[in-house]
């Protein structure tokens, strides 16, 4: 059989939540007791596990035509050692196109919705029938491609975490995140439940969350309530905030050249600030936090906890925008 190349096409698969299942009760007959126990949908599962195992299968098929394949579990993404003409192709949800590309340093990424009838997929413009069309064209540099920002964790000593949508620094589990902030030339300490450092294609999801919640909540106080200070003085808030508009999210650009980063739910005390808490994090003007948790201080990137950096009292980390960019096919 002759390929168009010699090159390898990664194609990069997950897990369903039948197979998570499994793992967590050893059989389908145990998992579907389970689930219908408590009144869930057994047969629901049993459907997105079908049609997953079917797009995975032709998408391998397809490909074998192509080029030569290799397919890798997510779990494996991180210590998965990419050739520099390689070819990502990810099949899934938009999150494992965000947890692959981070891994990625430059080579192009294709996202693959395996059952459009069940997920949007924002990152998933293509469908298994047209990849036999859409890699050719890769091949060939012949596809237009999207440029994604990605955001940097560097840490004092040296470890460093890259992220796609966002980076969260604070505490491993729920409890007050203890630190110094430093941005712009101004800093602060902090007790707050930690920080979202948030891109472009991340922020349509928690950063549009966090902007929203603090909209509504200022929006309500402006317009119905009156409060006493700790002093006794009493405060009213007379404003009007317009919001955004129902059912649209914020975002910025994916390729922007800056990030945002937001502090949650900041303690005021007489040894914590709530002035420094949202901001814009640019080459210029990176974001520098210093940890006074003794322990369980935690950077994480893209919702994966378990793939984390510790930051505990005495490190230091600078979050800045990645030189290295996330290459998707459009």
């Amino acid at each position: 059989m002759e390929r168009l190349t010699e090159n390898k096409i990664v194609l990069v698969v997950r897990e369903t939540r039948l197979e998570e299942l499994k793992a967590r009760f050893n059989t389908v007959s145990q998992a579907r007791f389970y689930v219908e126990q408590l009144g869930g949908n057994f047969a629901d599962y049993e459907q997105e596990d079908t049609a997953y195992r079917q797009a995975v299968s032709e998408a391998q098929q397809q490909l074998g035509l192509l080029g030569r394949v290799q397919v890798v579990h997510r779990s494996f993404v991180p210590n998965f050692i990419f050739g520099p003409d390689d070819i990502a192709v990810a099949v899934g949800q938009d999150g494992l196109v965000a947890n692959t590309l981070k891994y990625l340093n430059g080579q192009p990424l294709v996202g693959v919705n395996p059952d459009p009838h069940r997920y949007d997929g924002q990152l998933l413009p293509f469908l298994v029938k047209d990849l036999a069309k859409i890699i050719p064209e890769v091949f060939r540099r012949a596809r237009p491609t999207k440029s994604v920002t990605m955001a940097l964790a560097a840490l004092n000593n040296g470890q460093t975490i890259h992220a796609v949508n966002d980076l969260f620094i604070g505490p491993k589990s729920h409890g007050s995140a203890r630190y110094t902030i430093n941005h712009g030339g101004d800093s602060e300490r902090h007790s707050s439940s930690g920080i979202i450092v948030s891109t472009g294609l991340g922020s349509t999801g928690w950063f549009s969350s966090l902007v929203a919640g603090a909209r509504g909540v200022t929006s309500a106080l402006n317009a119905k309530f009156t409060f006493t200070t700790s002093d006794g003085q009493r405060t009213f808030l007379n404003g009007k905030e317009e919001g955004t508009p129902k059912g649209k999210k914020i975002r910025f650009p994916w390729d922007a050249g800056h990030l945002f980063f937001t502090v949650r739910e900041p303690f005021p005390s007489k040894t914590t600030g709530v002035s420094l808490v949202f901001g814009r994090v640019s080459p210029d003007h990176p974001l520098r936090i210093e940890s006074h948790m003794p322990e369980r201080g935690v950077i994480f990137s893209d919702g994966i906890e378990a793939d984390f950096l510790e930051f505990n009292s005495g490190a230091k980390v600078e979050i800045s925008v990645a030189e290295r960019k996330g290459i998707l096919v459009v």
